[in-house]
């Protein structure tokens, strides 16, 4: 009897030892066994579709590995992508303004009434006061450019000739309270006051933050990553010292990836037909790389030519003149340029002719250049168009495009 209690006793720890294993085999188990029997799981599916009777394991290799695969293929097409958009063409466009003749000061010859000082004065020296007409078209260019045509000095000793111009040193304020960031230098009254003058002349513009060129000077500005250069030259006579000057300073900026804009102070004065001295060097010019050329010194307008993709404008006249009080012509003309560039080379341009008067009011020279509309533009640009006609170049009122080949 004993025995069997013993016996029953022993079945009964060797039950509960077996529980305790089997529950502990269980809950150690349990994680492996979801994961092992899980539906993603490329194992078990494996075996399942061998426990069914299926053959198409490859396919489900290749369906289990598509998100990895995937990402794979997706990353190179990512940077291929990226590679092709920093190819693409970078393009450009950039707003060049240019005019004629500004004299901003007299010859101490000519009475003081109603002279440009004495208009300053009038006008409490506001130095804003002669552009403001034609402000808003400068500042919302990127480059503005004049010919200056006379001295900033408060030097007395002047050259012996018919008109000496200059104008206080704290004029070239004129310029930089109008948007106007270069000027030519080249042209027969920059040397009105003799050296000392023309040394006056540069300092003065320094100290505004105007740019100058000509006169030995070059004026390399980069606007939106490209280049403009520009030269200036007093171009009277067609010679082969000024050929080479020329040719020279060309090639130095196109060293330098530059566009090239060439200021010539030239032409007969009263002329309203370019000479072939202005033809011959125009010409030259543009046969060695120039892009674009600004003519002034006649004092009055001259014809647009297009040669070989290039602009010529031969004479661009007065715009703000202290030099003569009451010129019986005040037409003139503000020359824009739109230039267009692939990767910083220029591809085209496109041209525009903004119509003006010297002054904005008829019966004399109050020295504030004055855009015209209605029928003064239509005649002004059907003077411009009669005056390029022997040029072979016709404009209206909106953007010429000039291909660049």
């Amino acid at each position: 009897m004993q025995n069997r209690k013993r016996k029953r006793s022993r079945k009964i720890k060797k039950r509960r030892l077996f529980m305790l294993l089997l529950i502990i085999f269980l809950v150690i188990s349990l994680p492996f066994a979801i994961y092992m029997f899980s539906s993603k799981h490329t194992t078990f599916s494996l075996f399942l579709n061998l426990f069914k009777g299926k053959s198409q394991t490859s396919n489900l290799i290749l369906k289990d590995a598509e998100p990895e695969d995937n990402t794979k293929m997706i990353t190179p097409n990512k940077k291929v992508d990226t590679e092709k958009s920093s190819q693409k063409p970078t393009y450009t466009e950039i707003l060049l303004s240019s005019t004629g003749d500004c004299t901003l000061g007299s010859d101490d010859k000519y009475s003081y009434e109603d002279s440009l000082p004495h208009v300053l004065k009038k006008n409490n020296n506001d130095y804003s006061y002669f552009f403001k007409n034609v402000y808003s078209i400068f500042s919302s260019d990127d480059i503005t450019t004049v010919n200056f045509e006379g001295t900033l000095t408060n030097s007395s000793t002047k050259a012996d000739k018919q008109f000496a111009f200059k104008a206080p040193p704290e004029y070239a304020k004129i310029l930089s309270s109008s948007s106007i960031e270069g000027v030519n230098l080249s042209n027969n009254h920059i040397f009105d006051y003799l050296n000392i003058g023309f040394k006056d002349t540069k300092e003065a513009l320094k100290k505004e933050n105007i740019k100058y060129f000509g006169e030995g000077n070059t004026w390399i500005e980069e606007v939106k990553g490209v280049k403009l250069g520009f030269l200036g030259y007093k171009g009277y006579y067609n010679s082969k010292e000024l050929q080479n000057k020329i040719k020279n300073d060309i090639s130095e900026l196109k060293s330098k990836n530059c566009i090239i804009i060439i200021n010539f102070h030239w032409g007969d004065e009263g002329s309203y037909e370019p000479n072939s001295t202005q033809k011959s060097l125009a010409h030259f010019a543009i046969d060695n790389g120039a892009d674009l050329i600004i003519g002034h010194h006649p004092h009055v307008l001259q014809g647009i030519e297009k040669y070989k993709n290039r602009i010529i404008c031969y004479s661009m006249g007065n715009f703000s003149f202290g030099g003569n009080k009451n010129p019986s012509d005040k037409d003139t003309m503000i020359v824009q340029v739109k230039f267009k560039t692939q990767n910083s080379m220029l591809k085209s341009y496109d041209l525009k002719v903004i119509p003006c008067k010297i002054s904005s009011v008829n019966y004399i020279n109050d020295y504030r250049p004055t855009p015209v509309s209605g029928n003064k533009k239509e005649e002004l640009l059907n003077k411009i168009n009669n005056l390029s006609k022997n040029l072979g170049f016709k404009l209206d009122g909106n953007f010429y495009n000039i291909p660049i080949n």
